[in-house]
C-alpha cells in the first residue's frame, strides 16, 4: 500500500507511459490526416458516450473499493481477535501447569495470521509461519489443503485439552470458541474477497468501452482544437484510462502489489501485540520501503 501523501512521478509514468504514447500517436495520426484530407464528425454521440462512459466507470471504481475496503475491515477484525485470543489464554490459563499450552496457542495465532497472508498472496508458506510451530504441528498443518485453517483447528483441539484437564471450565472455552470462530469467519471472507472476482461484464466492458471512447475521442475533438488535439484529447483519455486502471488496481486487495493492503506489516503488528502479552521480545514494525508499506 502506497502510504506517501505526494505522488511518486515515477511510479506514475511507470504506469501511464504504454497507454500516453499510443494515445499521444493515435491523435498525432488523426490530426494530420484531417488536415490532409478534411472531414466532419458530430460532437453530440461522443458527448452522450463519454457521459455513459463516465457513469459506468464510477460505479465499477466503487465496486472496486467497497472490496478493497471489505478486505481491510476483515483484517481488523483479524488483529482484534488475536488479541483477544491471547488476552484470553493469559488470564484464562494462570495455572503454572499451562503455561506451555498458553504460549502455544499464542504462538499458533501468529503462525496462523502468516499462514493466511501467504494463502491470500498465492504463496508457499514462509519462515514466518514455520518459526512459530513445532516441526509436528507444521507437518500436521502443511498436509492440510488449506494450512491456515488446519492451523486453527489445532488451536481448538488445544483449548479443548485446557478443558479435559480442568484448566478451564467450560464458559472459558466457550469465550475461546467464540473467537475462533470470529476468527474463521473473518478468513472465509478474506477466501470469498480472493476467490471471486468482480463479474466479467464489470470487467470486459469497461476496458472495450474506455478503449473505444479513446479512439473516438481525436475524431471529435480535431475539428475544434486543431493542431492541440494530441494534447488535449491525450489527457481526456488519460483520465478515462486512469479511473479503469484505479479498478483493476483495487479490485483485488490482496494481490500483493503496492496498491494492495500491507498484510505484512499487520501480520507483524499481530505479532508484536501477541509476544508482548506473553513476556516475549518482539520484532520492530514493518517500515514502508520507498514509500510502499508491505
Amino acid at each position: 500500500m502506497i502510504v506517501t501523501s505526494t505522488p511518486r512521478f515515477t511510479q506514475i509514468m511507470r504506469e501511464v507511459w504504454r497507454p500516453l504514447t499510443v494515445l499521444f500517436v493515435w491523435d498525432v495520426i488523426v490530426t494530420v490526416t484531417y488536415y490532409i484530407l478534411p472531414f466532419k464528425a458530430p460532437s453530440l454521440p461522443l458527448t452522450l458516450f463519454g457521459s455513459a462512459l463516465a457513469l459506468f466507470l464510477g460505479f465499477r471504481s466503487n465496486s472496486a473499493y467497497q472490496r478493497w475496503w471489505e478486505g481491510r475491515s476483515l483484517w481488523g477484525l483479524m488483529i482484534n481477535a488475536s488479541r483477544n485470543l491471547a488476552r484470553q489464554a493469559r488470564n484464562f490459563l494462570p495455572d503454572p501447569d499451562a503455561a506451555d499450552l498458553k504460549r502455544t496457542i499464542v504462538l499458533r495465532q501468529i503462525a496462523y495470521v502468516n499462514a493466511l497472508r501467504c494463502q491470500l498472496r498465492r504463496q508457499p508458506a514462509d519462515q514466518e509461519v514455520l518459526r512459530y510451530l513445532s516441526k509436528g504441528e507444521a507437518d500436521f498443518a502443511l498436509a492440510r489443503v488449506n494450512i491456515a485453517n488446519g492451523i486453527v483447528d489445532g488451536t481448538g483441539r488445544r483449548i479443548n485439552i485446557a478443558r479435559e484437564n480442568g484448566w478451564i471450565d467450560t464458559i472459558q472455552q466457550s469465550a475461546m470458541e467464540s473467537i475462533l470462530v470470529d476468527i474463521a469467519n473473518a478468513q472465509g471472507g478474506m477466501e470469498r474477497l480472493k476467490n471471486t472476482p468482480l463479474p466479467n461484464q464489470y470487467r470486459f466492458f469497461p476496458t472495450i468501452f474506455t478503449h473505444m471512447f479513446c479512439i473516438f475521442l481525436p475524431i471529435g475533438l480535431v475539428e475544434t482544437l486543431g493542431f492541440a488535439t494530441p494534447l488535449g484529447s491525450t489527457v481526456a483519455g488519460l483520465m478515462f484510462l486512469a479511473v479503469l486502471a484505479i479498478g483493476d488496481d483495487l479490485v483485488d486487495p490482496f494481490a500483493n502489489t503496492v496498491h494492495d493492503l500491507p498484510l505484512n506489516a499487520m501480520c507483524r503488528t499481530i505479532e508484536i501485540d501477541l509476544l508482548q502479552s506473553i513476556g516475549d521480545t518482539p520484532p520492530e514494525p514493518v517500515q514502508p520501503v520507498k514509500g510502499v508499506l508491505w
